[in-house]
């Protein structure tokens, strides 16, 4: 639900589907100035797509025998006024007894790329920073 217009108005988001967190304001000082207590498009896009990438991730190192004990990743989208969402930085790291640093790095790629959010978000840049606890 949003009210006003787009610099002095605000809104809400709310997660119907699982109920589980309570109505988040939303405005355009938050994707744009400081947060203050609410929340944006592209940190909700950040949120989604570092648990799908680490979903994907933990998949991929469990076919490969070497499931993960623990990955923590976090998502950073850049928002330009103007011009829009032009970037999303994923960093993971993880540990994963067994794997290398290599092999974890070609793994992480592979989640990169075929993440169901990476997926729906193609016509932005993604990049990756991957590296073992």
């Amino acid at each position: 639900m949003w009210e006003g217009n787009l610099f002095k108005g605000n809104g809400v988001v709310t997660f119907d589907s699982s109920g589980i967190l309570a109505e988040q304001p939303v405005s355009w000082a938050a994707r744009t100035e400081e947060p203050g207590g609410k929340t944006s498009p592209e940190e909700l896009i950040a949120a989604a797509h570092s648990s799908c990438f680490s979903m994907a991730f933990s998949n991929i190192l469990d076919k490969a025998g070497t499931p993960p004990t623990k990955l923590v990743t976090s998502a950073d989208v850049t928002f330009q006024p103007g011009e829009g969402i032009t970037g999303i930085h994923l960093t993971v790291e993880g540990t994963v007894p067994g794997m290398d640093e290599a092999a974890f790095l070609a793994a992480a790629e592979e989640a990169k790329v075929g993440c169901p959010v990476s997926q729906a978000l193609k016509a932005t840049p993604i990049t990756l920073t991957a590296k073992l606890a």
